[in-house]
C-alpha cells in the first residue's frame, strides 16, 4: 500500500487577480506608477493614461469639468493685461469723478471770487482778507498740474508704455498718484512759496518701454507743451475780459492771470536739462543707455528742489519774472497784464 504524501500548501502566485491592476503587482515601486508631471498637478483624478496637461509657461490648473487651464502669464513688455485681468475699456481714458469734482469746486470758487462775496459777508467798514481767491488759485493750479501730467502719460501711452492705461495719470486724478508728493504736494508748495509754477519729475513713466529717442523726447516735451497751451488760453481770456487801456481788481481775473503766469513759468523752467525736470529727459533720450541716467533719475527729486531753491532767491526770481513778463508783452499787447498777475500774487500770499 503506497504511503500517502502530505498535502502540499497551495502555491501563491504573483499573477494579478481580477480586481488588481497590473501595476499593483508586488515588487513594483509605486513611484514608477506616478504619471509624468503628476507632482505639478493639484488633482490626480482622471484616467492614468491621460497625460498631465500644463501650459508651456507654467503649471496647469484644473478648470470646470476637469479640464486644465493655463496659468496666468504676467504682462509682457508691451504692457498687455494678463489673462483674467479686467479687459481694457474706454473708461480707462475718461476723466476721473474726482477730477470732475475738482473742476466743479474750481468753478464755484471762481464764481464766488468774481462776485467778491466775502466783502458782502463782512460788516461795513471791516477789513477783509480774502480767502476764497487763494483757494481758487490753488485749485486751478492743481487742475493745471494734472493736465501737465496727463500730457506726459498720454504721450507715453501712445509711444509704447501701455502700463499707464487706466492709471490716475491718464484719468486726471492727482489725489491717486503713485508719486503724490512729486505730482501734487510739491507743485502746490512751489506755487505757494514762490508764486511761480514748477512741477515734479514724471517718475511714473517707464522709459524702457518707449523704443526710440524721438518718442522719449516727445513724451518729455508733452508736459511743457500742455502748460504752454493752458497759459495761452488763460492769458487770452484775461485779455478779452480786460482789453488794453483798461484795468481791474476783480479777484477771479487776477487769479486767472496768475495761473497763466504760473503755467508759463512751469513750461519754461521744465526745459532746463536738470534731473527732475522735463529737459533732462530730453537729454536722457539721446543717452538712454548711459550709466549716469538711472542714477540721475533716482535723485530727480533733489534736482527739482534745488532748482526751486535757486529760483527762490530774490535776485534770480526778479530776472525770471521780468523775462516771463517780457514774453507776455511780445505776445499780448496788454500793458496791464503784469499788474493784474501781481495782484493775483498778493491774493495768493495773503499771509505776506
Amino acid at each position: 500500500m503506497p504511503t500517502p504524501e502530505p498535502p502540499q500548501k497551495a502555491e501563491t502566485t504573483d499573477a494579478p487577480g481580477p480586481d488588481r491592476g497590473a501595476d499593483e503587482a508586488p515588487g513594483v515601486d509605486p513611484w514608477d506608477r506616478m504619471p509624468e508631471g503628476a507632482l505639478n498637478r493639484p488633482d490626480l483624478g482622471g484616467d492614468d493614461d491621460e497625460p498631465a496637461s500644463s501650459g508651456e509657461g507654467g503649471t496647469g490648473a484644473p478648470g470646470p469639468g476637469g479640464d486644465t487651464a493655463d496659468a496666468e502669464d504676467p504682462p509682457g513688455d508691451d504692457g498687455a493685461p494678463a489673462e483674467g485681468a479686467p479687459a481694457p475699456s474706454r473708461l480707462d481714458f475718461l476723466p476721473s469723478p474726482v477730477f470732475v469734482l475738482l473742476l466743479g469746486l474750481t468753478g464755484f470758487a471762481g464764481w464766488l471770487s468774481w462776485r467778491a462775496v466775502e466783502l458782502d459777508w463782512a460788516a461795513e467798514g471791516a477789513s477783509v482778507t480774502p480767502l476764497i481767491p487763494p483757494l481758487l488759485i490753488l485749485l486751478g493750479w492743481i487742475v493745471s498740474s494734472a493736465v501737465h501730467e496727463f500730457a506726459h502719460a498720454l504721450a507715453a501711452y501712445l509711444a509704447g508704455d501701455r502700463s499707464l492705461r487706466g492709471s490716475a495719470y491718464l484719468r486726471l486724478n492727482p489725489f491717486a498718484y503713485e508719486q503724490a508728493f512729486a505730482g501734487l504736494v510739491l507743485p502746490s508748495l512751489y506755487l505757494g512759496l514762490g508764486a511761480f509754477g514748477m512741477t515734479g519729475p514724471p517718475a511714473y513713466v517707464d522709459w524702457d518701454r518707449i523704443p526710440s529717442r524721438g518718442r522719449r523726447a516727445a513724451v518729455a516735451l508733452a508736459g511743457p507743451l500742455a502748460s504752454l497751451l493752458l497759459s495761452a488760453v488763460l492769458a487770452a481770456v484775461v485779455t478779452v475780459l480786460v482789453p488794453p487801456g483798461n484795468d481791474t481788481t476783480n479777484w477771479a481775473i487776477a487769479a486767472m492771470a496768475l495761473l497763466s503766469f504760473a503755467n508759463l513759468t512751469a513750461a519754461l523752467v521744465n526745459l532746463l536739462p536738470v534731473p527732475g525736470l522735463d529737459g533732462f529727459e530730453v537729454l536722457a533720450a539721446a543717452a538712454h543707455r548711459a550709466p549716469w541716467v538711472p542714477a540721475a533719475r533716482r535723485n530727480a527729486l533733489f534736482g527739482s528742489v534745488a532748482v526751486f531753491a535757486v529760483l527762490w532767491f530774490p535776485g534770480v526770481r526778479e530776472v525770471m519774472v521780468n523775462l516771463v513778463y517780457g514774453l507776455f508783452d511780445l505776445v499780448l499787447p496788454n500793458p496791464v497784464f503784469p499788474g493784474i498777475a501781481f495782484y493775483g500774487e498778493l491774493l495768493l500770499q495773503f499771509w505776506a
